[in-house]
């Protein structure tokens, strides 16, 4: 196990959000910027990175597509940005797993409609996601199997953003390296040979609630308010 680099989320979003600030003052159009939390662990950290940044924060939300008998292995991953789904599948473990490939059109409709809740539960009456145009920053809280924000920036993809940014406090030194030949950058903080738990690099790392994601998105929005008034409307 590694030594806790991060206190918590919050602590490792403050970390991470200085190196994302070099990414973001190298784009041409800052105003264009749009923080998005993968929920609900990645919220914590996407606030302070949109806090930084003086951007607005959203959620994107996005499911693993646990193998059946063994959940923790990701065969693959879905994001929803309105109503386009976005699909990762590892097929080569699928090969292995000829029972689970059975499976897979079943644990997919079960998180879509997860999915579908805790979107709205987190994006209640918010306008719809429009990324067109926009520099995206794609937040979590670490990136083990990488299945989740590659789904993430698929989604973001086909939504033609302008540039997407995938940042996290810790990630697989191999997962960080793929992800940045389908993003268009990769920020990390601790990209790590082995990571055989996020949340070893965290000294607390209970489990995010709803309600901290609600809770957190609706202070992004004042304070966005407060700083910004003349982008408070700009989703």
């Amino acid at each position: 196990m590694s030594a806790h680099v991060f206190r918590d989320r919050r602590d490792a979003g403050r970390q991470l959000a200085v190196m994302v600030a070099t990414v973001a003052d190298a784009s041409p159009a800052p105003h264009t910027l749009l923080v998005l939390g993968l929920p609900r662990g990645g919220v914590p950290v996407a606030f302070e990175v949109a806090t930084l940044l003086a951007a607005p924060l959203d959620v994107l939300p996005v499911r693993k597509l646990g193998l059946p008998g063994n959940e923790e292995v990701a065969m693959g991953a879905i994001a929803a940005l309105n109503g386009e789904v976005a699909q990762v599948v590892d097929y080569d473990l699928l090969q292995r797993e000829p029972a689970a490939a059975l499976l897979l059109d079943r644990v997919i409709r079960r998180e879509y409609t997860e999915l579908l809740r805790r979107r709205r539960r987190y994006r209640g009456e918010r306008p719809p996601l429009d990324v067109a145009g926009r520099d995206v920053i794609l937040v979590d809280d670490g990136l083990a199997t990488g299945a989740t924000m590659r789904a993430a920036v698929l989604a973001v993809r086909q939504g033609h953003a302008r540039r997407i940014v995938v940042a996290v406090p810790v990630g697989a030194a191999d997962r960080c390296a793929r992800l940045r030949t389908e993003a268009d950058a990769c920020v990390c903080v601790v990209e790590a040979g082995n990571l055989f738990a996020v949340g070893a690099w965290y000294a607390e790392f209970s489990q995010t609630s709803d309600e901290e994601v609600a809770t957190l998105l609706a202070e992004s929005d004042r304070r966005l308010q407060h700083q910004l008034p003349a982008a408070s409307g700009q989703r």
